[in-house]
C-alpha cells in the first residue's frame, strides 16, 4: 500500500510546492483533484484535455519530484437535474477518462450523483420506503437516470482502462455498499468504491465488515476520521443539519485520522484480506485542527498502521 494525500488540503500552494512538501513528509503519492467539488487548484481536468502540452508538463513535474499521481477525482453530479450541472461534471468525467491515459493513471474518483424527480431542479435523496411516492421516485431514479447514465460511463472507462471508484457519500444514491453493489451489477465490474469511512462511520457502518463486504469491489480508499458525539446522538440522531463548524452540538463532526471513532488498524487489516494493495490517500476535513497540523498528524499516524509490503510473508517457522 502506498500513502497519499488528496489535494484540497493544500490548494493554498502551488503544485509544485504541495510537491516538495510532500517530499519532506515521505508521502510520494497525490490524488489531484481537478474538477468538480474538488475543485482545480492545481489543474483543470478540461483543460487538459484541451491540451496535451500542458498534461505533459503536469506530468513533468511529478516526474520531477518522484511523485506519483494516484487518482483524478472530479466529484461532481452528472445525473443532476439541472442539465447545466449534470453537463459541467459530465465533461469533466469525460476528461478525466482521457486525461488519466495521457498520465497513466488508472482510478477516477467521483460520486454517483443523485436525480430529482419528473419535475425537480435539486436532487431529491430517498432515505427511506414509504410512504410510497418515495419508494416509486427511487425506482425511477434508478431505473431511468442512474443505471442508463453509468452503464454507458462503465463502457467507456473500461475502453478508456480506467476503474470509477464511487465516493459512497448521503446525499447521492449511493451511500452504502449495499447501494454500491446494486449500482456495479446493474453497469458492470468497470464501477466500484472510493471506500471513504468517514461517511459510514456517522451512518452506523462498522467500516472493517463494510470492506469485507465489498470485496473486490474496494478500487480506492480516503483516509478520513469520524468522531462520534455520543450525547448528541442519544437525543437527536445521527442525521444533522447544523453547521460543521458547529463542532460542539453536532453528532458528529470529520477528524483527522486516530481522533475520531474509526479503527484504523481493523480498516487496514481488512482491505488487506480482500487483496486492496493500492493508495491510502489522505483526506484532510479536521475544522479543529490547521490543514498542515492535521495533515502531518495523519502521516506520521497512517505510517505506523499501513502494511507498506506487498509481497507475501514467509511463515517463520519455514
Amino acid at each position: 500500500m502506498k500513502l497519499s494525500v488528496f489535494n484540497p488540503v493544500l490548494a493554498a500552494l502551488s503544485l509544485e510546492d504541495t510537491l516538495k512538501y510532500l517530499k519532506s513528509l515521505d508521502v510520494n503519492v497525490l490524488e489531484l483533484g481537478c474538477g468538480g467539488y474538488p475543485g482545480t487548484a492545481h489543474a483543470d481536468v478540461i483543460e487538459l484535455q484541451k491540451s496535451p502540452a500542458r498534461t505533459g508538463e503536469l506530468k513533468n513535474l511529478f516526474e520531477k519530484y518522484g511523485m506519483e499521481i494516484g487518482a483524478l477525482s472530479v466529484h461532481g453530479n452528472c445525473v443532476h437535474p439541472d442539465k447545466k450541472i449534470a453537463d459541467t461534471a459530465t465533461k469533466e468525467l469525460d476528461a478525466a477518462f482521457e486525461v488519466a491515459g495521457r498520465l497513466g493513471v488508472r482510478h477516477i474518483v467521483t460520486f454517483s450523483g443523485c436525480p430529482g424527480d419528473q419535475t425537480s431542479k435539486s436532487p431529491n435523496w430517498v432515505t427511506c420506503s414509504w410512504p410510497s411516492d418515495f419508494s416509486s421516485l427511487l425506482e425511477w431514479q434508478w431505473n431511468e437516470k442512474l443505471i442508463p447514465f453509468w452503464k454507458e460511463k462503465e463502457k467507456a472507462a473500461r475502453q478508456a482502462g480506467v476503474k470509477v471508484c464511487f465516493e459512497m457519500h448521503p446525499g447521492f444514491c449511493v451511500y452504502n455498499p449495499s447501494t454500491l453493489l446494486r449500482l456495479r451489477k446493474a453497469t458492470g465490474a468497470g464501477i466500484g468504491a472510493n471506500f471513504d469511512p468517514s461517511h459510514l462511520i456517522w451512518q452506523g457502518i462498522d467500516p472493517a465488515e463494510a470492506i469485507k463486504y465489498l470485496g473486490e469491489a474496494v478500487y480506492y480508499f480516503h483516509a478520513k476520521d469520524t468522531y462520534l458525539n455520543k450525547s448528541e446522538i442519544a437525543v437527536n440522531g445521527v442525521l444533522d443539519q447544523k453547521p460543521y463548524t458547529n463542532e460542539q452540538d453536532r453528532s458528529w463532526i470529520f477528524r483527522t485520522v486516530g481522533y475520531g471513532n474509526g479503527d484504523f488498524k481493523a480498516m487496514i487489516s481488512a482491505l488487506r484480506m480482500v487483496g486492496y494493495d493500492h493508495v491510502i490517500s489522505i483526506e484532510h476535513e479536521d475544522s479543529l485542527m490547521t490543514p498542515k497540523e492535521g495533515l502531518e498528524k495523519a502521516v506520521a499516524y497512517l505510517k505506523s498502521v499501513i502494511i507498506f509490503d506487498s509481497t507475501k510473508t514467509a511463515a517463520w517457522w519455514v
